[in-house]
């Protein structure tokens, strides 16, 4: 790779006057710009130097890999003179001069509390679905449940039942401890406040205390969202206020005591009613807009869903959804309409991006709307919509219409669901059990219209839509050096081997890493592991072709020709080394099973870092083959990554 190439292409990609600040980690260009729109994406994306772009968090991040990427960032410094920056320094020039929309800072505030905690709603959902299996008449049988055919079932529907509700009879314990993570406070005491007002020794509304003359309700806040999260933020002020003015003899003590004397009195006292009866009346309002408008509503939100989750305003849903569940299971309102339009707008865009498949003659672009695909028919709209349905933009809008038509459809049939879980094709587990059939006649019209309407046009405008975004696509290529092309057609001769585990943990498919670039295999493909133990080994023998200061991260190359990328943990680089060791320098050979470094993983977690451990294949294409070896857990030295050559 010529760097000094590399960097010029970049620069005049990005536009050398649009750039306002740089960075780079283990494998990327981390860049501000002042405008995306005027970034040339057609020449990025057939650069053969270039694996990929995406934009997060202010941010126009360029993938170039491991060893090359800080010797592309070192040539673009040089040339652009701008300052070198470390990511956390282009964090904050990437947040710098933006204006602060109170409206999104509320979402993305509520997106932090509930993301970490869906999972255990979406458990408790699932339970709570197949328990309506077993408990709803109608289903087996014209009068009869599942349970009264076989009475052996029902001590199983009975724990069943048990299981499911408690996540959500706890809920503010959840969100208690979700809660006070973000807002800074104490996550246990987070998780106390929440124990306290739902302890089962609250006689209810209709009995109180009597402190000195005022009567104090002893309502019970199961199934509650709202109350807690107005008690958990005065919980975190309290906290904050007694931690920065008792001494700290004393503070260890009276801090946790004082601030959950003080919340729990003001939030018996003044807000959880206040908040109770606001989450009531939200509620309800929720419920007579989905009872007055119907299934034009329905149809209407459908339009629209795939807009909203561009914006990120879905991410508040949660905080919805659950308070209409609770509604649902005391007999009020239709239950979760949200999780059923949610379903028909994911499976809309994938059968968009299938319809893509079939267009496109792009190699790059076939396997992505192939990957994205399945994603969105699973729940997962994001690379459909990013990567592939808004880049030719007329998928997105057929989607648009065919989760409208299926929304407004599902809102005819009455389709309700009971509990949350995997908003797509596998959504008719969460789906009331005597609407299942309507539901899935839903999804198959959803994936029907949208992928018609984006099949016919994109035939029908061949030339203009798709045919132009690929040939955009080459003549870009051909812009690009060619002394550029060829050094990237060469392929090194390499031969069939096996990676082993770099590290002890649970083995994971990349796809579960909780970023893009490893998630979507961006970099190659390999497998992820969740490391148990402190210590990096090399997983094949070769040459150090990359060992990084910080240690978060390592680069080899095998002597059979594997490229291999470890990387510890996700923006562990802003560690800048604290809590890393390393034991080898670049260029250095090492035999499979040599230590390589160390990390503190319990010091990584303190620090907020996920520290799941990334083992990518960056020459995946010199490969017909690299498949993950199955494993739920692995020692080092375990088999992790089969590759075969051509």
């Amino acid at each position: 790779m010529d760097y000094s190439k590399v960097a010029d292409r970049v620069i005049a990609d990005v536009g050398r006057d649009n750039l306002v600040a740089a960075a780079h980690c283990a494998t990327r260009l981390r860049l501000v710009l002042k405008d995306d729109t005027k970034v040339n994406q057609a020449a990025l994306d057939k650069d053969p130097d270039v694996k990929g772009t995406f934009k997060t968090n202010g941010q126009y991040q360029v993938i170039i890999g491991p060893g090359d990427v800080d010797n592309v960032y070192a040539e673009l410094i040089k040339k652009t003179g701008l300052k070198e920056l470390s990511t956390d320094d282009l964090k904050e020039v990437a947040a710098s001069g933006k204006k602060v929309n109170p409206v999104m800072a509320f979402i993305k505030l509520l997106s932090d509390i509930f993301v970490p905690i869906i999972p255990a709603l979406v458990a408790g959902g699932l339970m709570m679905a197949l328990n309506n299996f077993l408990t709803s008449p109608g289903l087996f049988n014209p009068t009869k449940a599942l349970i009264q055919l076989n009475p052996a079932l029902k001590g199983i529907s009975d724990m069943i039942q048990v299981m499911s509700a408690a996540p959500f009879m706890f809920m503010p314990v959840l969100v208690g401890m979700s809660a006070a993570k973000r807002f800074g406070a104490n996550e246990f005491l987070g998780a106390a406040m929440g124990l306290i007002m739902t302890t089962p020794a609250l006689g209810g509304a209709a009995k109180y205390w009597n402190i000195f003359g005022l009567h104090v309700s002893q309502t019970n806040y199961q199934y509650q969202v709202i109350p807690v999260l107005a008690a958990i933020w005065i919980l975190s002020i309290l906290e904050k206020w007694l931690h920065k003015h008792l001494p700290s003899a004393v503070d260890f003590t009276f801090t946790p005591l004082i601030s959950l004397l003080l919340t729990g009195f003001l939030t018996f006292v003044v807000v959880g009613p206040v908040m109770k009866t606001v989450s009531d009346w939200i509620t309800s309002a929720f419920v007579w807009l989905y009872d007055t408008a119907g299934f034009i509503g329905m149809g209407l939100f459908g339009l629209c869903y795939s807009a909203i989750v561009m914006t990120g305003l879905h991410q508040s849903f949660p905080a919805i959804e659950t308070q209409l569940l609770t509604a649902f299971a005391s007999g009020k309102g239709a239950g979760d309409f949200i999780f059923v339009v949610a379903s028909m707008a994911n499976v809309a865009q994938g059968a968009a991006t299938f319809a893509i498949w079939f267009l496109t003659k792009d190699k790059k672009m076939k396997g992505l709307s192939s990957s994205a695909g399945v994603s969105a028919l699973l729940g997962i709209t994001e690379p459909a919509l990013f990567g592939v349905n808004l880049k030719y933009r007329f998928p997105f809008f057929c989607a648009l219409i065919g989760s409208g038509v299926a929304s407004a459809l599902a809102g005819l049939l009455k389709v309700e669901a009971a509990a949350l879980g995997s908003a797509g094709f596998l959504g008719f587990l969460s789906i009331y059990p005597k609407t299942i059939p309507m539901y899935v006649v839903c999804e198959l019209v959803s994936f029907a219209v949208a992928f018609a309407l984006t099949f016919l046009y994109g035939k029908k405008n061949l030339k203009e839509d798709v045919a132009v975004v690929d040939a955009a696509d080459e003549t870009a290529a051909e812009e690009v050096p060619a002394e550029a092309q060829a050094e990237a057609a060469k392929v090194s001769a390499v031969k069939d081997e096996v990676i082993v585990a770099p590290v002890d943990g649970k083995s994971e498919d990349l796809s579960q890493v909780n970023d893009e670039v490893f998630s979507q295999k961006l970099m190659g493909d390999g497998a992820a592991i969740v490391p148990s133990d402190n210590t990096v080994y090399s997983p094949v023998t070769g040459v150090v072709s990359v060992a990084y200061k910080t240690g978060h991260a390592y680069g080899l190359k095998s002597d059979d020709g594997a490229e291999v990328l470890i990387h510890i943990g996700l923006d562990t680089v802003n560690l800048q080394g604290k809590h890393f060791k390393s034991f080898v320098t670049q260029g250095q050979h090492v035999n499979k099973g040599d230590k390589l470094g160390e990390v503190d993983l319990d010091a990584v977690k303190k620090e907020g870092y996920d520290t799941t451990v990334m083992v990518v294949i960056t020459n995946t294409n010199a490969y017909t083959d690299v498949d993950r070896v199955e494993s739920d857990s692995v020692k080092h030295g375990d088999s992790l990554v089969a590759v075969a050559a051509h």
